[in-house]
């Protein structure tokens, strides 16, 4: 086995090494390792917690759907439009600031409480990265690739469906994989807010139980749905890319 692939996991045996010397026979503020290994197999089997998990699943991804359905169209716009770039690119960047738990008690007065404004909440923190991501990728596009393929184009819409948007394709999935991780950021902090039947809310059930390794547990959970959901993007943006430079070289 590899350096590269032993080093990980070498690491992880240290921290939870670490975390159990910390931790000793466990207390209220710091549970055992292995107690959180107990509330993590106690989840596998309670049909209540799939319920919890199923909810923040949906919230994420169609906050994701959401946001790359207006990102893509006026990440476009800004790429074919330089007076548009030029009008938008302040406000933009401005908006990039605001915290998502500054935005969802707002979201909360506008729309409700519930499993819409959570959404609502995950657009917004998927929008930017994929935004960003798509405006730079059109930008630094192979300009003798798509001159030349301009040439064979009837028109602009075709030029962007068949050629730009698939060029751009690694890029977009750039920022597609950061904006999945920041959906899952954003379902919880709405949850947290503006109430809901996802993880979120479980957290804050067992924060107000005091029940430390079910917290941790529920991090846990969190953290393999965004590692899940941020490798199925980085394996689909790795193969965009393979593609890419082919039909790169075809074309030249």
């Amino acid at each position: 086995m590899k350096r590269e692939a032993i080093a990980p996991i070498a690491l992880g045996a240290l921290l939870l090494a670490g975390w159990a010397v910390l931790a000793g026979p466990g207390t209220a503020m710091l549970p055992t390792p292995l107690a959180v290994g107990r509330a993590v197999s106690h989840d596998l089997t309670d049909h209540y917690f799939w319920g919890y998990l199923g909810t923040t699943v949906v919230e994420a991804v169609g906050g994701t759907v959401l946001g790359v359905a207006f990102a893509l169209p006026l990440a476009v716009l800004l790429y074919r439009s330089r007076l548009a770039a030029a009008a938008a690119n302040p406000y933009l960047g401005a908006s990039q600031s605001i915290p998502a738990v500054a935005l969802a008690p707002l979201l909360a007065l506008w729309i409700g409480y519930g499993l819409a404004p959570v959404i609502a909440l995950c657009a917004l923190m998927v929008f930017f990265p994929i935004l960003i991501a798509t405006v730079v990728g059109l930008r630094h596009l192979d300009g003798e690739v798509v001159d030349a393929a301009r040439m064979e184009c009837a028109n602009g819409w075709q030029l962007l469906v068949h050629i730009e948007l698939p060029l751009a394709l690694p890029s977009i999935l750039g920022g597609l994989r950061n904006g999945v991780s920041l959906a899952i950021t954003g379902a919880i902090v709405g949850e947290m807010v503006m109430g809901g039947g996802g993880l979120g809310t479980l957290l804050a059930v067992q924060r107000g139980n005091f029940d430390t390794a079910g917290m941790f547990a529920t991090v846990f959970w969190l953290a393999a749905l965004a590692a899940t959901a941020y490798l199925a993007v980085l394996t689909w943006e790795r193969n965009s890319r393979i593609v890419s430079a082919l039909n790169t070289r075809t074309e030249r």
